[in-house]
Protein backbone atom coordinates (compact mmCIF):
# COMPACT_ATOMS: atom_id res chain seq x y z
CA UNK A 1 0.00 0.00 0.00
CA UNK A 2 1.03 3.70 -0.44
CA UNK A 3 2.13 5.67 2.36
CA UNK A 4 2.09 9.63 2.59
CA UNK A 5 5.68 10.97 2.47
CA UNK A 6 6.18 14.11 2.98
CA UNK A 7 9.87 15.71 2.47
CA UNK A 8 11.50 19.12 3.46
CA UNK A 9 15.23 20.42 3.00
CA UNK A 10 18.18 19.41 0.91
CA UNK A 11 21.14 16.76 2.06
CA UNK A 12 21.40 13.15 3.09
CA UNK A 13 17.88 11.48 3.55
CA UNK A 14 16.56 11.29 7.11
CA UNK A 15 13.43 9.22 7.51
CA UNK A 16 11.33 10.22 10.91
CA UNK A 17 8.77 7.30 11.51
CA UNK A 18 6.05 8.03 14.29
CA UNK A 19 4.87 5.66 16.90
CA UNK A 20 1.40 3.80 17.59
CA UNK A 21 -1.25 6.28 17.54
CA UNK A 22 0.45 9.19 16.42
CA UNK A 23 1.86 10.69 13.14
CA UNK A 24 4.55 12.53 11.25
CA UNK A 25 2.90 15.91 13.20
CA UNK A 26 4.81 14.36 16.31
CA UNK A 27 8.36 15.68 14.85
CA UNK A 28 7.02 19.15 14.30
CA UNK A 29 9.82 20.72 16.76
CA UNK A 30 12.82 19.16 15.24
CA UNK A 31 12.32 18.98 11.39
CA UNK A 32 12.72 23.09 11.23
CA UNK A 33 16.41 22.62 12.17
CA UNK A 34 17.07 19.13 11.11
CA UNK A 35 15.99 20.43 7.56
CA UNK A 36 18.81 22.44 7.09
CA UNK A 37 21.04 19.57 6.77
CA UNK A 38 19.27 17.08 5.94
CA UNK A 39 16.51 15.99 3.16
CA UNK A 40 13.92 15.68 6.32
CA UNK A 41 11.08 12.73 5.10
CA UNK A 42 8.38 12.05 7.05
CA UNK A 43 6.31 8.84 7.17
CA UNK A 44 2.78 8.18 8.09
CA UNK A 45 1.90 4.32 9.04
CA UNK A 46 -1.10 3.06 8.04
CA UNK A 47 -4.10 4.01 9.08
CA UNK A 48 -2.01 6.95 10.87
CA UNK A 49 -1.83 10.30 10.06
CA UNK A 50 -2.59 10.84 6.12
CA UNK A 51 -1.95 7.05 5.15
CA UNK A 52 -4.91 5.28 4.91
CA UNK A 53 -5.91 1.68 6.91
CA UNK A 54 -5.61 -1.32 4.60
CA UNK A 55 -6.94 -4.29 6.69
CA UNK A 56 -5.13 -6.18 4.24
CA UNK A 57 -2.06 -4.86 5.08
CA UNK A 58 0.14 -7.00 7.79
CA UNK A 59 0.85 -4.42 11.05
CA UNK A 60 3.60 -6.03 12.65
CA UNK A 61 6.89 -4.28 13.07
CA UNK A 62 8.37 -6.31 10.61
CA UNK A 63 5.81 -6.24 7.71
CA UNK A 64 5.79 -2.00 8.76
CA UNK A 65 9.30 -2.30 8.38
CA UNK A 66 9.15 -3.86 4.44
CA UNK A 67 6.20 -1.32 3.26
CA UNK A 68 7.91 1.35 4.43
CA UNK A 69 11.33 0.37 3.12
CA UNK A 70 8.72 -0.24 -0.49
CA UNK A 71 7.71 3.42 -0.13
CA UNK A 72 10.93 4.97 0.31
CA UNK A 73 12.36 3.34 -2.96
CA UNK A 74 9.14 4.07 -4.75
CA UNK A 75 10.38 7.51 -3.97
CA UNK A 76 13.87 7.23 -5.18
CA UNK A 77 15.58 6.92 -1.64
CA UNK A 78 17.83 4.25 -1.47
CA UNK A 79 19.95 4.91 1.34
CA UNK A 80 18.95 6.59 4.09
CA UNK A 81 19.20 7.57 8.18
CA UNK A 82 16.55 6.45 10.24
CA UNK A 83 15.17 8.00 13.51
CA UNK A 84 12.06 6.59 14.76
CA UNK A 85 9.88 6.70 18.54
CA UNK A 86 8.49 3.94 19.92
CA UNK A 87 6.51 1.62 17.53
CA UNK A 88 9.11 3.63 14.66
CA UNK A 89 11.60 3.11 16.59
CA UNK A 90 10.84 -0.52 16.18
CA UNK A 91 10.53 -0.57 12.58
CA UNK A 92 13.32 1.14 12.06
CA UNK A 93 15.42 -1.33 14.19
CA UNK A 94 14.21 -3.80 11.84
CA UNK A 95 14.84 -2.27 8.63
CA UNK A 96 18.43 -2.06 10.12
CA UNK A 97 18.73 -5.74 10.71
CA UNK A 98 16.85 -6.41 7.58
CA UNK A 99 18.13 -4.62 4.94
CA UNK A 100 21.47 -3.27 5.67
CA UNK A 101 22.26 -2.06 2.76
CA UNK A 102 19.79 1.16 2.34
CA UNK A 103 20.14 1.87 5.90
CA UNK A 104 23.21 4.67 7.48
CA UNK A 105 22.52 5.13 10.69
CA UNK A 106 19.68 4.74 13.36
CA UNK A 107 18.76 6.84 16.13
CA UNK A 108 15.80 4.82 18.04
CA UNK A 109 13.53 7.51 19.95
CA UNK A 110 12.60 5.50 23.17
CA UNK A 111 11.96 2.81 21.04
CA UNK A 112 9.44 0.07 21.77
CA UNK A 113 10.21 -4.29 21.21
CA UNK A 114 13.23 -4.18 23.84
CA UNK A 115 11.51 -5.95 26.42
CA UNK A 116 12.31 -9.86 28.11
CA UNK A 117 8.96 -10.96 28.13
CA UNK A 118 6.39 -9.99 25.17
CA UNK A 119 3.29 -8.63 25.45
CA UNK A 120 0.03 -11.54 25.25
CA UNK A 121 -3.06 -8.70 25.56
CA UNK A 122 -3.08 -4.97 25.12
CA UNK A 123 -2.48 -2.57 27.73
CA UNK A 124 -5.94 -1.49 29.25
CA UNK A 125 -4.85 2.22 29.45
CA UNK A 126 -3.81 1.91 26.14
CA UNK A 127 -7.59 1.08 24.76
CA UNK A 128 -9.10 3.73 27.11
CA UNK A 129 -6.50 6.99 26.12
CA UNK A 130 -7.90 5.51 22.35
CA UNK A 131 -11.23 5.69 23.19
CA UNK A 132 -10.95 8.80 25.03
CA UNK A 133 -9.28 10.46 22.29
CA UNK A 134 -11.74 9.18 19.86
CA UNK A 135 -14.90 10.60 21.65
CA UNK A 136 -13.71 14.12 22.74
CA UNK A 137 -12.20 14.77 19.48
CA UNK A 138 -14.83 17.64 18.87
CA UNK A 139 -14.32 19.42 21.60
CA UNK A 140 -10.61 18.70 22.48
CA UNK A 141 -9.34 21.83 21.03
CA UNK A 142 -11.50 23.94 23.37
CA UNK A 143 -10.60 21.34 26.44
CA UNK A 144 -6.70 21.57 25.76
CA UNK A 145 -6.82 25.08 26.23
CA UNK A 146 -7.07 24.23 29.46
CA UNK A 147 -4.37 23.44 32.24
CA UNK A 148 -6.80 20.66 33.64
CA UNK A 149 -6.94 19.51 29.74
CA UNK A 150 -3.37 18.95 28.78
CA UNK A 151 -3.10 17.48 32.25
CA UNK A 152 -5.31 14.35 31.63
CA UNK A 153 -4.23 13.94 28.47
CA UNK A 154 0.07 14.74 28.99
CA UNK A 155 0.82 14.26 32.11
CA UNK A 156 1.10 10.09 31.72
CA UNK A 157 3.46 11.21 28.87
CA UNK A 158 6.05 13.57 30.22
CA UNK A 159 7.12 15.58 33.27
CA UNK A 160 6.99 18.39 31.66
CA UNK A 161 3.89 18.42 30.26
CA UNK A 162 3.03 22.17 32.00
CA UNK A 163 5.75 23.51 29.19
CA UNK A 164 4.09 21.64 25.98
CA UNK A 165 2.30 24.14 23.63
CA UNK A 166 -0.98 24.01 22.58
CA UNK A 167 -0.15 23.17 18.94
CA UNK A 168 1.64 20.21 20.13
CA UNK A 169 -1.13 18.86 22.19
CA UNK A 170 -4.23 19.54 19.75
CA UNK A 171 -1.53 17.52 16.99
CA UNK A 172 -1.29 14.55 19.25
CA UNK A 173 -4.60 14.34 20.63
CA UNK A 174 -6.16 14.67 17.25
CA UNK A 175 -3.70 11.78 15.86
CA UNK A 176 -5.01 9.62 18.17
CA UNK A 177 -8.56 10.13 17.53
CA UNK A 178 -7.92 9.37 14.01
CA UNK A 179 -5.55 6.66 14.42
CA UNK A 180 -7.94 3.54 12.95
CA UNK A 181 -4.28 1.70 12.28
CA UNK A 182 -4.08 1.97 16.45
CA UNK A 183 -5.72 -1.13 17.47
CA UNK A 184 -4.26 -3.54 14.51
CA UNK A 185 -0.84 -2.27 15.36
CA UNK A 186 -1.14 -3.14 18.90
CA UNK A 187 -2.23 -6.64 17.79
CA UNK A 188 0.79 -7.08 15.39
CA UNK A 189 3.31 -6.53 18.21
CA UNK A 190 1.77 -9.00 20.57
CA UNK A 191 4.37 -12.03 20.80
CA UNK A 192 7.04 -10.17 19.61
CA UNK A 193 10.16 -8.63 20.39
CA UNK A 194 13.38 -7.01 18.86
CA UNK A 195 16.53 -9.22 18.71
CA UNK A 196 18.01 -9.25 15.76
CA UNK A 197 21.55 -8.65 14.84
CA UNK A 198 22.54 -5.15 13.16
CA UNK A 199 25.77 -4.82 11.38
CA UNK A 200 28.58 -2.70 13.31
CA UNK A 201 28.65 -0.79 9.77
CA UNK A 202 25.23 1.14 10.99
CA UNK A 203 25.86 3.36 13.76
CA UNK A 204 22.67 2.67 16.14
CA UNK A 205 21.88 5.25 19.30
CA UNK A 206 19.14 4.59 21.59
CA UNK A 207 17.38 6.85 23.67
CA UNK A 208 14.96 7.62 26.39
CA UNK A 209 13.76 9.57 29.00
CA UNK A 210 14.35 8.78 32.31
CA UNK A 211 10.54 9.16 33.07
CA UNK A 212 9.34 6.68 30.74
CA UNK A 213 5.60 6.00 31.64
CA UNK A 214 5.05 4.15 28.62
CA UNK A 215 7.87 1.94 28.19
CA UNK A 216 9.86 1.52 31.79
CA UNK A 217 13.26 0.63 32.45
CA UNK A 218 12.39 -2.02 34.35
CA UNK A 219 10.41 -3.52 31.86
CA UNK A 220 11.10 -2.25 28.28
CA UNK A 221 14.81 -1.07 27.95
CA UNK A 222 16.82 -4.36 28.06
CA UNK A 223 20.27 -3.57 26.91
CA UNK A 224 21.26 -7.28 25.54
CA UNK A 225 18.58 -6.98 22.68
CA UNK A 226 20.16 -3.96 21.09
CA UNK A 227 23.27 -4.21 18.93
CA UNK A 228 25.99 -4.58 21.03
CA UNK A 229 27.16 -2.08 19.73
CA UNK A 230 24.69 1.12 20.04
CA UNK A 231 25.32 3.78 21.99
CA UNK A 232 22.57 4.32 25.23
CA UNK A 233 21.53 7.70 26.27
CA UNK A 234 19.42 8.82 29.42
CA UNK A 235 17.98 11.95 29.13
CA UNK A 236 16.78 13.42 32.77
CA UNK A 237 13.55 15.18 32.98
CA UNK A 238 12.32 13.33 30.10
CA UNK A 239 9.28 10.88 28.97
CA UNK A 240 8.36 9.02 26.39
CA UNK A 241 8.92 11.54 23.53
CA UNK A 242 11.83 12.96 24.13
CA UNK A 243 11.92 15.05 21.00
CA UNK A 244 8.98 16.49 22.76
CA UNK A 245 10.47 16.87 26.21
CA UNK A 246 14.37 17.93 25.35
CA UNK A 247 14.67 18.59 20.93
CA UNK A 248 17.78 20.09 21.12
CA UNK A 249 19.26 17.37 22.58
CA UNK A 250 17.50 14.77 20.47
CA UNK A 251 18.57 16.86 17.42
CA UNK A 252 22.21 16.64 18.96
CA UNK A 253 22.03 13.09 19.26
CA UNK A 254 20.75 12.82 15.66
CA UNK A 255 23.64 14.58 14.53
CA UNK A 256 26.36 12.41 16.38
CA UNK A 257 24.70 9.19 15.30
CA UNK A 258 24.61 10.37 11.35
CA UNK A 259 28.33 12.03 11.51
CA UNK A 260 26.55 15.27 10.14
CA UNK A 261 26.46 18.36 12.35
CA UNK A 262 23.38 20.11 12.55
Amino acid sequence: MKLSLESSGSGEPLVLIHGMGSASTAWKLITPELSKKFTVITVDLPGHGKSDFDPNQPMDPTSLAELVLKNLKDAGYEKFHLVGNSLGGWISLEMAANYPESVLSVTGVAPAGLWLTPWTIRVPGSAVSRYLATGLRTVAPSLLKYQWGRKIGFAAVSPLWEEFDYELCVDATLALSRAQGYFPAWDGLLRKRFDKPISSEIPVTIIFGDTDNTLPARTSQERVLAPAHARWTILPDSGHAPMWDHPEEVIAEISATTGISV
